[in-house]
């Protein structure tokens, strides 16, 4: 049974870039996220192909913002691809609206409570309010998941703390931001190896350059699920 736990980004150009990974990954891997990045490369057609043609599971990572009518009708129409997961903000409109236009789909919808790529200092420069990072992150899932998301996007470091939330029962928590041991941070600041997401509650992690950039980018996926297989994985709170 392939384990999908992995959920590698496909932060790719292209879609011939994109097949070219999946192909390269083969059977080892079963779910890709595709952003907002790969939209003008194909991204909606790589997904649907993906999903229609090879069985993949897919996460759609938009980030959608908008006024709640606005919101609702871009859901609604992605709804038809029959895809997996989709992330919009978490701000509580634009959650409600987003459950709408999901309809009886089966497409989860994902908030993103605070990027990753960000601290306290980039929360001072856009305004945001006082409080430290973990803190506004548990708040913010909380009021994500009840309005009514599926689950919530979050870095590693504050995974433990959302699945304490009442809210966070039987609610899915994915994890960007994770590296395995010894692979450079890049642009993120709050980090965890695989293993520590899944112990802190993580139900899937998202791993993209340290997969696709890797001289043997196969290799380096089967090491994430050995180590999401290993002792140090195992999450006390599931």
């Amino acid at each position: 049974m392939q384990d999908d736990r992995l959920i590698v980004a496909m932060d790719v150009p292209n879609v011939l870039d994109g097949l070219e990974l999946a192909k390269t990954l083969g059977d080892s891997v079963s779910f890709y996220k595709i952003g907002l990045g790969m939209l003008t490369g194909g991204g909606l057609a790589l997904a649907n192909e993906l999903k229609q043609e090879h069985g993949k599971r897919i996460f759609l990572d938009m980030k959608f913002f908008d006024i709640g009518a606005t919101v609702e009708a871009a859901v609604r129409g992605v709804a038809q691809f029959d895809l997996d997961f989709l992330t919009v903000h978490g701000d509580p409109h634009v959650v409600r609206a987003a459950r709408e236009g999901a309809g009886g789909s089966g497409m989860k919808i994902l908030a993103v409570t605070i990027l990753t790529s960000l601290d306290r200092a980039d929360l001072d420069a856009s305004c945001i309010k006082a409080g430290d990072v973990p803190d506004l992150v548990q708040e913010r899932a909380g009021i994500a998941l009840s309005n009514g998301a599926d689950g919530v996007i979050a870095s590693p470091q504050e995974a433990a703390l959302i699945r304490a939330l009442p809210e966070a029962a039987g609610k899915l928590i994915v994890t960007p931001g994770v590296r395995p041991v010894g692979a450079p941070l890049g642009d993120q600041k709050r980090v965890m190896t695989p293993a520590q997401a899944i112990a802190a509650g993580a139900d899937h992690v998202v791993v993209g350059r340290p997969i696709w950039q890797a001289a043997n980018p196969k290799a380096a996926a089967e090491g994430v699920l050995a180590e999401l297989r290993s002792p140090q994985a195992q999450s006390p709170n599931h």
